[in-house]
């Protein structure tokens, strides 16, 4: 239970939280025995539970309203599913709901009256406890009088006629004003929420108003007794066995705990009892889930169903474990047209720097780190896959570590700056999910894309890499070098990006035994390495005498690729013979010819150099820090050969 109890922990710690987001798209961090919902119909009434107005809710970011709820509620299903205690459906809120042909969930058709008699019942016990709210007074002061269907369609916000609700293909819609059809395809469906007006109180909406929320859950938690231990406290608290779903986003129904042996038999034959197998009280175990919701959305990495999240339990910021080191610095100063690119990819490395130092001061040595994963193989069963603690100092000296020996230079990096998506070179290690790509990517249709379940499968295991140090998987590490060789099949702004991370991880993968440079290192005499430059160098030749013809196609070298990489002794001959009318058009290639020679010469031994075994990844090592050195030196010495480069190349 030691992730509840952190949870729980965060959950105290980031009070001064709770309540709606400023950022979009981030779900608000719940107060307890709350939830929240799409609602569609905004109602305004006086403190005297006189109807005022009403509005049909369009604005999308505006929806999202923070309700009371019960266990049973917060969950509801079934034919007979509870009711909220203030904000809910029509068939709950509005007692003149049959008197128009209201439609009632199926299970209710017998007892049609049974959702407002027990909507009324909950509101009122509210309002008599000692912990009554004076808007929930004026709310129910209003829906007794049962005239809300008659004020809504009086106000034009339902189609009625005849004292029948009308279907969205019967009504008569103006399309230039927004109507209740705009949000619901039935007007059954449509949820209400409050707003009431008082003069000289500024927060009349009730889904916004904290006293509301406190009354609300003072009121409910009273009403229950204690029942025994919680095994994440020690102490006597109100226990729970329903416990919060919609955890990875809105509409999730996997729970990580559940106990449902009636049906399920999830614990039968090791406990008589959902509360010997999981004692948690109520309040432990809804902040515990409303605080992974909430660092989950505004935090966590979800994509396919799997989430990672990494948070501090004092609430500080951290950097995030799947990110590149562009994605956690600020970009806004190194977006000048002017800057170079090797200097822009130095800078963003030094600002990753400094900006993990200032993290350090922020969390300090000793604060909780808690990296979680989740998935789920079932839609109603949520696993966690992973999960570490550690101290602020272990995780940045891990985050740090990753991204100082899984390193290499892209030019894939992208970021959006005063609405402008510009792309921007980096030092540093790829992001997973960029690893899965290069590695496991195939043609789907004529779109390189990777099968979700194996995206899924190679986060995970690269996963321990960062946090724990673990060794790179060796077949991943292959897979993306075989990716690399394949150039011919790829985009181009795909093989590069293939490249840089086929790179950057055999450079990991070889780190306890070599150290590789990212700039050429003219005196490594590794058969592979020295291959690789070799083939760099045929690929630039052909490629300048190429652009001096005005010719615009794949060169020998990219076509042998492939074919290099597993035979490199006899296809380096064959792309050797096809040089000959390059260096004619070049007037002799006398640069090249030389270049060739020295490389050649610094194989170990003839024997080394007639190897025809496979080239391990190392040569694409070779490879990038040759072409790269010959770019530079072409836009340096002969502007006439710079072609453009193709490692700048970007995704369309």
């Amino acid at each position: 239970m030691s992730w509840i109890e952190k949870l729980y922990d965060t959950y105290n710690n980031c009070q001064t939280s709770i309540g709606y987001s400023e950022v979009d798209g981030v779900r608000p961090l719940l107060p307890i025995c709350h939830i929240t919902t799409h609602a569609h119909i905004e109602i305004v009434i006086s403190m005297d539970g006189v109807f005022q107005r009403a509005y049909v809710i369009t604005d999308r970011n505006d929806k999202t309203t923070i309700i009371p709820s019960t266990e049973g509620s917060a969950s509801r299903a079934g034919s007979k599913p509870e009711c909220h205690p203030l904000c809910d459906k029509l068939q709950y809120v509005a007692g003149d709901f049959l008197e128009y042909g209201g439609s009632v969930t199926s299970g209710f058709s017998k007892k049609p009256k049974e959702p407002h008699n027990n909507y009324i019942e909950v509101l009122s016990k509210w309002c008599q406890s000692e912990f009554a709210h004076p808007k929930a007074k004026a709310v129910l002061k209003y829906v007794k009088m049962g005239t809300l269907i008659s004020d809504l369609h009086a106000y034009k916000i339902l189609f009625i006629e005849k004292n029948r609700f009308l279907d969205k293909s019967e009504s008569k819609r103006d399309k230039t004003v927004a109507d209740i059809f705009s949000v619901v395809n039935s007007q059954d469906d449509a949820f209400v929420r409050w707003i009431v007006e008082e003069p000289g109180v500024l927060e009349t909406k009730v889904w916004k108003d904290k006293t509301l929320w406190d009354s609300w859950a003072n009121h409910y938690l009273s009403s229950k007794e204690k029942e025994s231990v919680c095994l994440v406290t020690g102490k006597e608290a109100i226990l729970t066995s329903n416990h919060p779903k919609y955890i990875r986003r809105e509409g999730d129904g996997a729970k990580i705990i559940s106990a449902n042996d009636t049906s399920g038999f999830t614990f039968r034959g090791r406990f008589i009892t959902d509360q010997q197998a999981s004692s948690v009280s109520l309040e432990v175990s809804q902040k515990s889930h409303y605080a992974l919701s909430w660092l989950i959305s505004r935090q966590g990495y979800q994509r396919d169903d799997l989430v990672i999240v990494a948070w501090a339990t004092s609430g500080a910021e951290i950097p995030k474990p799947l990110e590149t080191r562009l994605s956690v610095i600020d970009v806004e100063d190194l977006t000048s047209d002017t800057l170079p690119t090797e200097n822009t990819a130095q800078l963003v490395a030094v600002k990753f720097k400094k900006r993990i130092a200032g993290y350090g001061k922020e969390i300090g040595n000793t604060n909780n780190i808690v990296v979680m994963g989740l998935d789920s193989a079932t839609p109603g069963r949520l696993a966690i896959t992973y999960y570490r603690e550690l101290t602020g100092s272990e995780y940045l000296k891990r985050i740090d570590n990753w991204h100082e020996t899984c390193t290499w230079i892209h030019k894939y990096g992208s970021r959006v700056v005063q609405d402008e998506k510009k792309y921007i070179p980096f030092i540093g290690a790829p992001s997973p999910s960029d690893i899965a790509e290069a590695a496991y990517a195939t043609n789907r249709g004529g779109k390189f894309e990777v099968d979700k379940n194996l995206r899924k499968a190679t986060i995970q295991r690269i996963l321990p890499c960062i946090i724990d140090g673990q060794q790179i998987p060796r077949d991943i590490v292959e897979s993306a070098v075989r990716k690399a060789s394949s150039k011919i099949v790829l985009e181009e702004w795909q093989w590069n990006k293939t490249l840089s991370i086929a790179c950057a991880l055999y450079k990991k993968f070889k780190e306890q035994k070599e150290n590789y440079s990212m700039s050429l290192e003219e005196n490594r005499t590794t058969r592979d390495y020295l291959y690789g430059r070799l083939l760099a160098i045929a690929e630039r030749l052909e490629e300048s005498a190429l652009y001096k013809a005005k010719e615009k196609r794949a060169t020998n070298a990219t076509r042998y690729m492939q074919q290099f990489s597993q035979r490199p002794f006899r296809t380096w001959n064959q792309i050797h013979s096809s040089l000959n009318p390059y260096m004619v058009r070049l007037g002799g290639a006398g640069y090249y010819k030389s270049l060739i020679a020295e490389v050649t010469g610094l194989f170990v031994s003839p024997e080394d150099y007639m190897n025809d075994k496979p080239l391990s990844g190392e040569y694409l090592l070779g490879y990038y820090c040759q072409r790269q050195k010959l770019w530079e030196k072409a836009k340096k010495d002969d502007p006439s050969l710079a072609i453009e480069d193709d490692n700048e190349s970007t995704e369309e």
